[in-house]
């Protein structure tokens, strides 16, 4: 009988540590795992920021060309269409032709809200 129990008693004792070996070896590759995504979490975080600054500075490009592209087709306009450059010339001097009737029109100035007046009176 005594041998009957000794015999348990190894098999008990030789899976407990076989579970421990096992934990021991899983806690061993999830800090293996956390130390590697711990040093690639930092560049890939610089990548992120750079690509967002790239962005924005793609756009700031691309603002500046257009407005490159719109000034230029103006000189080139001022410089060759005569009629161009008498409308634009006659638009900020205030002239007009003689027989000619100019109608401005003026933006919209915001308009109080109802709520406001009926609070006043």
């Amino acid at each position: 009988m005594d041998q009957i129990y000794g015999d348990f008693r190894a098999r008990r004792e030789a899976t407990v540590w076989q579970r421990l070996n096992r934990i021991l070896r899983v806690l061993l590759v999830l800090t293996v795992w956390l130390v590697i995504v711990s040093l690639f979490v930092p560049p890939y975080k610089r990548l992120m920021q750079s690509r967002a600054e790239l962005d924005d500075l793609q756009g700031h490009v691309n603002e500046q060309q257009n407005l490159l592209a719109r000034q230029t087709r103006e000189v080139n306009l001022l410089k060759t269409d005569v009629t161009y450059l008498e409308t634009i010339a006659r638009d900020r001097l205030d002239v007009m032709k003689e027989g000619e009737t100019i109608f401005r029109l003026e933006p919209a100035r915001a308009v109080k809200s109802r709520a406001g007046d009926s609070a006043r009176r």
